[in-house]
C-alpha cells in the first residue's frame, strides 16, 4: 500500500524550477533515503511533499496528483494532515527561550485544544518520544542552551511525539557525531519496521543510507531514480551520481573506497 505518491509534479520557487516532472510512492512501514548533490532539489521537495510550500504549474497542463493516505493533500485540513504527517527541516526555529521539553510537547497540538492540559496518554507519548531519542536527560533545559546535535534530536522527539503515520526529516543526522548517526538511523529503521511509520529522510550520510534503508531516492536532472540500494548498485545508478575521479563503489558491501 502506498501511502504517499505523486505524479508530474514540479517544485521550485516563483519562475525557478527546481524538480521537473517527478513522480514517486512510498510504501507503508518503511524507510526511505532521499540522496543527491547539493542544490538537486532534496529540500525543495520535502516541502513541496509536506504542503509547506505549493508545487508548480506543469509546463504542458497535464494534471499534477499529490496524495497522502490516497487523499488529494490539497484537500486536508490543517489540523488533519498534522495529525498524518510530521516535519523537521533543518531551519532554526525562534524558539530559544522555550525549554527542550516544552517543544516536544508541542508535538501534541494537532490532538488538543490550546487550554487543555496533557492527558496520561499524551504524557505517556511525549516521554517515550524522549526515551526513544535520548532527551529525556535535557528536557528541563532551554534550547538555547543545546548543541546542534542535541536541538535536532528534540525537534525529532517532537515529530514523533505528533504520532503520526507519515514523517519527513530533511538531514537529521547533520550534526551528529557518528555513533549518534548510526544510532538515529537504527532508530528510524525501527519505528518504520515495528510501529509501520512511513519515512522519508534526505541525507548525506550515503553509506548508512545504503545499508540501513529498505529504498533510495536518488535526484538528478532527470528526475529520481527510485529502488532497493541493491536494484540501484545493479543498474550502476550509485556508480553515476557518486563515484568521481578516486572514489569506488562495492557494490557487494555498499561502501566507498577512496584512493589518489
Amino acid at each position: 500500500m502506498s501511502i504517499l505518491r505523486f505524479d508530474h509534479l514540479y517544485t521550485g520557487y516563483g519562475k525557478s524550477c527546481v524538480g521537473s516532472d517527478l513522480q514517486g510512492s512510498l510504501a507503508q512501514g518503511t524507510l526511505t533515503a532521499l540522496l543527491g548533490t547539493n542544490g538537486s532539489g532534496k529540500s525543495t521537495l520535502l516541502r513541496t511533499l509536506s504542503g509547506l510550500q505549493p508545487p508548480l504549474t506543469p509546463p504542458d497542463r497535464q494534471p499534477m496528483t499529490l496524495q497522502i493516505c490516497g487523499k488529494d493533500i490539497r484537500s486536508y485540513s490543517l489540523r488533519d494532515l498534522a495529525q498524518t504527517l510530521s516535519v523537521v527541516l533543518t531551519f532554526r526555529p525562534e524558539a530559544d527561550n522555550l525549554t527542550a521539553g516544552d517543544v516536544v510537547r508541542m508535538g501534541r497540538i494537532p490532538y488538543t485544544s490550546p487550554f487543555q492540559r496533557p492527558s496520561d496518554d499524551d504524557q505517556r507519548i511525549i516521554r517515550e518520544a524522549c526515551e526513544m531519542t535520548g532527551t529525556t536527560g535535557f528536557c528541563e533545559r532551554r534550547l538555547s542552551t543545546l548543541s546542534d546535535g542535541e536541538r535536532q534530536r528534540i525537534f525529532i522527539a517532537k515529530a514523533l511525539a505528533q504520532d503520526t503515520p507519515l514523517i519527513f526529516l530533511d538531514e537529521p543526522t547533520a550534526f551528529l557525531d557518528f555513533p549518534s548517526k548510526i544510532a538515529m538511523f537504527r532508530l528510524l529503521q525501527a519505528l518504520a519496521h515495528r510501529q509501520h511509520k512511513t519515512i522519508l529522510l534526505s541525507t548525506h550520510d550515503i553509506e548508512a543510507a545504503l545499508q540501513m534503508a529498505d529504498s533510495l531516492w536518488i535526484m538528478n536532472s532527470e528526475g529520481i531514480d527510485s529502488g532497493t540500494p541493491d536494484q540501484l548498485g545493479e543498474r550502476g545508478v550509485i556508480e553515476k551520481f557518486f563515484c568521481t575521479d578516486g572514489i569506488d563503489y562495492d557494490r557487494m558491501h555498499k561502501r566507498f573506497s577512496f584512493y589518489k
